[in-house]
This record gives structure tokens, C-alpha cells and sequence, in this order.
């Protein structure tokens, strides 16, 4: 298909200049971009398919920048993107250098927040709103946001505040899974289409003046209009008394799909003195017949055929693998539960799920309520593992403190994505999982670097830790050369000259570029010693021994340096008297931008190649 319209599109405004019948052209040149690319270069699928009409219809009401929108989550925000003067570089989604999955603040001005994590967008849109206010600006801020955010307690928080703040903010709820009750009958479905034109407020008003002047009685009879309407509002739309009673104006439901539409609820929504909820009902992976088949599958997608949808088979990862042992342990564990936050697909607990259907807790976008929640089981005799990416195991460290590791209740942590992430980019990198785990007590850190160690890892947690435990595990699949290492039940490996006066310490994915880089320096005539840590809270005593002793260690770290394990084994040498040579490569104080995971470790120098450089350098200086 030629993007004839599409590539015509430098800025919103130019929406402005085509007719129905082009918008809708635009929509099928939109789609079929975003699939092409997605094929190429992974990304979110299903949910952009979903947004296009919608999103085009923004542009063409509102003025963006001026008007501010800001995207929940942000994984719809292609069509945006498209939109906004990045159409040239569409091609370089997700890549090195290239265009972020997610909203950018500083890759374009109609970027307005940073997103990757759910939730976020009424607040946001919130704070926006309110300065504008304050600063007498006259334009819109509207927040978008899909009906699974609604599972999120923050959205409520800024809802509680939002309704009586008397901003101009727009909320778009995007539902897609028909999350919200439906509607009753036919009638209420008309006249969600007339309260969400723009003529109907106009009139409304206009009506309302006049009625008022009539002597005595005016006042008094719009007054009795207006409860008889909000009667029989409440009893057709039973969803919108929620959001009018917290102080927004419900409008909706209506067709995400129908442009025309669309375009006249935003309009009306601009005439409501006051916060305004519009209510769009769209469907996922809308115009892709494989999409709209399977949206779960097609919502993350790492490369596919655009013409078929098929992928290749992709290795087993340690999110499979973690399914199937925790399935496995559950057969003869009736204690065992399985605890998601909207990630069961993503972190492998189908087949727990499909198996344990009472034993398994899908609690939504909510990532605190679910640590307070396994502490709760726990407290009962129950041993809940929760399953959650490292990013999004943030959110939650007041749990962790207060409700899990204060109280010593054993809840299990299986932390997915730990380390660096690829393309999904800087929201999403699991590099501060193990910082601010290692500040709290009475919590156990455990790092696999494979399959075995991934089994004995949880097989120890399950059974034999009475206290906190997460097991961390990095995104895709058993790294290359990790068989040759074999780990003792002191919580470590070693691999290479036992002899040698020089250490390469690590754990997690990069034992196995330590075994590779062992095998070159080796070559190369440089004896090392590996000692790839799987216990890396509390470190091993023994492990520690070994370092004591070395005249080098080199201590390579998937992670912030800044509070990660190499920084705290340092101070732990140093305290006992530590006089050789100590380096540790690791992840600076910086967010780490999207590259694939190959590129990142390499940038960072923590390939098998960065680590042979540095510890050529470091034995070069060593005395």
C-alpha cells in the first residue's frame, strides 16, 4: 500500500485539511505501517491497532503540543508517533538510536510524559491540568488510558482528586476487553451517541437560559429537569454514576472506530465546564485478522510475517521454565500459589494457571496490592510466589519493607527481566531490583545463571527459606557455555585455573560470557579463575574467602553499580583487610536507552569480549 496521506502528515494540524473519506484512508495506511514495522522490529501490536481511529481523531480536535495528551502506558502511542513528524523515522522503532517504543519527552515536543508503566496518566494529566489553571492557559491536557489501568490503585487516587479540581481535563477510557458493565438496551446506546455531540451541550445550555428566566418558576423547573435526567441516566448507564459522582462528566459509550464519531464526542467533551470522562469501546489488533484472533499473543511481538502472523519458534525462556517447575512443585506443594499482576501470559504461569486454577491470583495492574496480598496468604500458611518483571517490582518496595520483610513472612519474589531488557528501553531496564533488595533485611537474593540453577534456586526457596526470597532470572533464554559450570550448595561455581591470582567474579547471565572469556584469556596465556556467585544475598563466606585472597578480582555486574553486590563485596574485602586490585564494571548512575541486549552488554563492557579487555588491563597494573 502507498502512505500517500500518511507521508503527507508532518504535523497534527494537516489532519485538518482531509475529508472523512481521507481520515479513513489514513486509518489503513496507519495500520498497515505499524504492521510492517512491528514485523521488522517487534513491539505492541495489538493495543496500536486498537488506537488508530482514536488517536487520529484526537489530533484533528485537539492542538497538540498546546494541547497536552498523554498516553497511559504508552504502548498505543505509535499512531502518534506517525502523526507528529515521525513518520521518516518510523523504520527505526525500537532500535539503536532509533525511535522509542514508548513517549519520549525529548525525542519530540508532543511527548508530554515519559510512560512504560501503567496507571500513571491521570495524575500526570492531573498536574498538568492544574498548572495550566493556575497559569490562566486555556488549552486542554487529555490523559488516555486503557481499561486494564483501571485495575491500578493510582488511577483512583488521582480520580478521588481530579472530579472537584475544575480543570479542562479530558479522560479518553480506551476499553478494549468490555472491563466496564455494558450498557442496557438500545436506547441507552443512542443516546450515548447524542450526549456525546457536541450540538447537544449547545442546546443543552441554551435551553437552561432560557428556561431560567421564566419567573417563579424557571430555576425550580430545570432544577426538577435535571434530577428527572440524572434519574434516568444512573438507571441506563450504570457505569457512569461512578465517575460522575467523583465530579466527571460521563460521555459514552461510543465506537472507537467510527472517526466522525469520535470526532464529535471530543468536541463535546471541550464544551464541559469541568473534568470529562469519554467512555470508547475498540477492539484489539482491529484490521489484522491474526491480531484481532489472538490480541495476547500479538500485544508484545518480537518480529513475525505480516502476511501470515506466524513466527519463528523461539527458544525455551527462563519465563517457560519457571512456569513449568512452579507447576511441577505445585503437584505435590498444596500451599503453593501463584500470584500475577496482569502478566500471567508474559511470565510463564499459563500452565500453573491451567493446572491450579484456585491457587492461582491474576490481581490486575496492582503490584502492591499483590505483595500485601502474598503476605496475607503467608501469614496463613500459604506460600504465594509472586511473578513480576524487575520494573515493575518498583512500585513496591513499601510492601516489601513493611508488609513482607518486616513481619518475616516467606512470600517469593520471581523477578523476570532481570538485567538489561533490549529494545523496550529505558522504562524498562531490570537494573535496580537488586540495589534496593539489598537494603532491606531478612530477604535472600538469589541469581541462576541457567535451567539447573534456576531449579535448585526455586526448589531452596520453596522449601527450605523460611524468610523472603526472590529469585532473579533475565529475559529470553539459557545462555550459551553456563553447562560447564556446576554449582555447589555453598551458593557458587568456579570454572578455570584454581590456581590463578586473578578472580572474575559475576553472577546471572554473564557467568556464561565469564566461561567465554575465561576460555580466550586462557588462550591468550592469562590464567583467570571464575567464580560465578548464584547465592549473591548473603554472599557465601567462602566465596568471600576466595576474593580475600586473590591479587585481583574483577567483579562484573548486570547492574547499577551504585548499591548493587560488586559494591557491597568491595566493602566487605576492604572492611577485612582487602590490599590487591579491585575493578568493577558495572551499569553507571545513568538510565540505560533501548539497543538489543547484545549491543547493551557490549556497550557496558560486560560481554565476554569487555571482560577479557578489562582484565588484560587490571593484570597489566597488578604487581
Amino acid at each position: 500500500m502507498e502512505n500517500n496521506i500518511l507521508s503527507s502528515i508532518r504535523e497534527p494540524r494537516d489532519l485538518r485539511r482531509l475529508s472523512a473519506e481521507e481520515l479513513q484512508t489514513l486509518s489503513s495506511e496507519v495500520r498497515q505501517t505499524l504492521i510492517e514495522t512491528t514485523a521488522k522490529n517487534g513491539g505492541h501490536l495489538a493495543s496500536n491497532l486498537g488506537a488508530v481511529e482514536l488517536t487520529i481523531a484526537l489530533h484533528r480536535v485537539f492542538d497538540s503540543p498546546r494541547d497536552q495528551i498523554v498516553f497511559d502506558v504508552g504502548h498505543q502511542c505509535y499512531t502518534h508517533k506517525l502523526l507528529t513528524g515521525r513518520y521518516d523515522r518510523f523504520s527505526t522503532l525500537r532500535t539503536q538510536g532509533g525511535l522509542s517504543g514508548f513517549c519520549r519527552p525529548d525525542e519530540s515536543e508532543h511527548d508530554v510524559f515519559y510512560s512504560g508503566h501503567s496507571g500513571t496518566s491521570v495524575s500526570a494529566g492531573l498536574g498538568l491540568a492544574t498548572a495550566k489553571k493556575l497559569q490562566n492557559d486555556p488549552h486542554y491536557v487529555v490523559s488516555v488510558i486503557g481499561d486494564g489501568s483501571f485495575t491500578g490503585g493510582l488511577v483512583y487516587e488521582a480520580l478521588n482528586n481530579g472530579g472537584r479540581s475544575g480543570t479542562k481535563h479530558i479522560l479518553v477510557l480506551n476499553d478494549n476487553n468490555m472491563s466496564i458493565s455494558e450498557n442496557v438496551g438500545s436506547l441507552a446506546k443512542y443516546l450515548a451517541v447524542i450526549r456525546s455531540t457536541p450540538q447537544y451541550y449547545t442546546f443543552k445550555a441554551s435551553t437552561e437560559r432560557t428556561l431560567s428566566k421564566i419567573p417563579s418558576i424557571g430555576k425550580p423547573l430545570v432544577q426538577k429537569l435535571y434530577d428527572l435526567k440524572t434519574a434516568v441516566k444512573n438507571r441506563l448507564y450504570a457505569e457512569s454514576t461512578f465517575f460522575e459522582d467523583l465530579g466527571y462528566r460521563y460521555m459514552g459509550p461510543i465506537d472507537g472506530h467510527n472517526i466522525p464519531l469520535l470526532i464529535d464526542a471530543l468536541e463535546a467533551a471541550k464544551q464541559v465546564q469541568g473534568p470529562a470522562l469519554l467512555h470508547v469501546l475498540t477492539q484489539k489488533g482491529k484490521g489484522c485478522p491474526f491480531a484481532e484472533e489472538n490480541p495476547q499473543a500479538f500485544h508484545g511481538v518480537s518480529g513475525f510475517d505480516p502476511a501470515t502472523g506466524k513466527t519463528e519458534a523461539a527458544p525455551e525462556s527462563f519465563s517457560d521454565r519457571f512456569g513449568k517447575l512452579l507447576r511441577r512443585q505445585a503437584e505435590t506443594n498444596r500451599n503453593l500459589c501463584a500470584i500475577t499482576a496482569a502478566m500471567g501470559f508474559s511470565t510463564g504461569l499459563e500452565p500453573f494457571k491451567d493446572a491450579f486454577p484456585d491457587r492461582f491470583f491474576d490481581v490486575g495492574i496492582a503490584e502492591e496490592h499483590a505483595v500485601t496480598f502474598a503476605a496475607g496468604l503467608a501469614k496463613n500458611e500459604m506460600i504465594p510466589v509472586f511473578a513480576v518483571y524487575s520494573t515493575f517490582l518498583q512500585r513496591c518496595y513499601d510492601q516489601l519493607v513493611h508488609d513482607v520483610a518486616l513481619q518475616k513472612h516467606k512470600v517469593i519474589f520471581a523477578i523476570d527481566r532481570a538485567g538489561f531488557v533490549g529494545e523496550d528501553g529505558e522504562t524498562h531496564q531490570g537494573l535496580m531490583d537488586v540495589p534496593f533488595l539489598c537494603t532491606i533485611p531478612n530477604l535472600k537474593l538469589y541469581a541462576p545463571c541457567d535451567f539447573a540453577s534456576l531449579e535448585t534456586d526455586l526448589d531452596h526457596a520453596i522449601k527450605d527459606d523460611a524468610l523472603p526470597v526472590a529469585v532473579r532470572y533475565p529475559r529470553g533464554g539459557e545462555p550459551e557455555s553456563s553447562e560447564k559450570l556446576t554449582f555447589r550448595d555453598a551458593g557458587y561455581a568456579l570454572y578455570g585455573d584454581e590456581n590463578a591470582e586473578t578472580l572474575l567474579v559475576t553472577y546471572g547471565r554473564l557467568c556464561a560470557e565469564a566461561v567465554k572469556a575465561c576460555d580466550a584469556l586462557t588462550a591468550k596465556g592469562t590464567p583467570v579463575l571464575v567464580l560465578a556467585l548464584n547465592q549473591i544475598r548473603p554472599l557465601p563466606e567462602e566465596a568471600l574467602r576466595r576474593m580475600q585472597n586473590a591479587r585481583c578480582v574483577c567483579f562484573f555486574e548486570e547492574g547499577l553499580r551504585s548499591g548493587g553486590i560488586g559494591e557491597r563485596t568491595a566493602l566487605r574485602l576492604l572492611e577485612n583487610g582487602f590490599s590487591g586490585r579491585y575493578n568493577l564494571p558495572a551499569v553507571p548512575d545513568e538510565f540505560v536507552a533501548q539497543a538489543t541486549v547484545a549491543q547493551q552488554l557490549r556497550q557496558y563492557g560486560l560481554d565476554a569480549q569487555g571482560m577479557v579487555d578489562t582484565i588484560l588491563r587490571e593484570t597489566e597494573k597488578t604487581p
